[in-house]
């Protein structure tokens, strides 16, 4: 059959398009990565800033970045994946389910200074943290809850009934499928969910002003829970828009770029690592 005009503009229409996102994204990257490029050095990275020497460094700002997910990691994994495996495997009021995906949806979409808004009159001055990593952490396990659950749920879905009732069939409980059909089938959802939380968390930082400071202060864990500490998003908005330090500024987003894109090659292998597995 002969294509009509409408199917051949529709098709030059979404390679046009294509390219476009394609090239626009491979420009940015390169433009940052160009400009951030020749203004990262050691000293920038391995040392703490001081202004007294006028010395600037970023060290602070990168270990409070890895505090911050670590932290929220621990505390968003086990309660969205738990909620997830409630929804899906347990619950049987369709309205309470419904409800849950409705707040969980609606959260989504809230704007992140509101999260900033609500951390800080919570965690803050309610529950008296103060500005603190731990508040911060709070703060974001609260925005990044809603998808962990919908991809671990969306992920779940995929899961054939029929590997359950076979592992019913052979007088396995009900957790016991659970742990050893459904979320060894699942366990690329469940990473999704996660990358999505870390790139979520360290591009975040309108919560982040409110609730967890911007001292470039170097502490150990323990210590960095209950101080204020400013994150690698965070000190790139000081520096260029406070100091008018610009070439920081690109050196830091050239850094968060090369994470970014490191975490999404761990988690190609991962998925394929499990894929073989499977």
């Amino acid at each position: 059959m002969r294509k009509k005009p409408f199917d051949i503009y529709m098709k030059i229409f979404c390679y046009i398009s294509i390219i476009l996102v394609g090239l626009l994204s491979f420009s940015l990257v390169c433009y940052v990565l160009v400009k951030g490029a020749k203004n990262i050095s050691w000293q920038l990275l391995s040392t703490s800033p001081s202004y007294l020497e006028e010395r600037i460094g970023i060290l602070p700002d990168i270990v409070n970045t890895i505090y911050l997910v670590i932290t929220t990691l621990i505390v968003v994994l086990p309660l969205g994946v738990g909620a997830a495996i409630y929804l899906n495997e347990y619950a049987t009021n369709r309205k309470l389910t419904s409800l849950i995906d409705f707040a969980s949806e609606t959260l989504a979409g809230i704007p992140s200074i509101i999260y900033g808004l609500a951390g800080m009159l919570i965690f803050c001055q309610f529950l008296r943290l103060k500005t603190s990593l731990l508040s911060g952490s709070l703060t974001l396990v609260m925005m990044t809850l809603p998808t962990v659950i919908r991809t671990t749920q969306e992920s779940l879905k995929t899961v054939p009934n029929s590997y359950r009732e076979g592992a019913f069939a052979l007088g396995a409980g009900k957790w016991r499928v659970v742990r050893t059909v459904v979320l060894p089938s699942s366990i690329q959802g469940i990473l999704t969910g996660c990358i999505l939380s870390i790139g979520r968390i360290l591009g975040e930082s309108a919560a982040l002003l409110f609730t967890m400071g911007f001292a470039h202060t170097l502490n150990n864990y323990f210590t960095a829970l209950g101080s204020s500490g400013a994150t690698l998003t965070v000190a790139l908005y000081v520096y260029a828009k406070e100091q008018g330090e610009f070439g920081v500024a690109f050196a830091i987003a050239a850094i968060l770029l090369i994470l970014t894109i490191l975490i999404n090659l761990i988690t190609f292998f991962l998925e394929r690592h499990f894929e073989r597995r499977n």
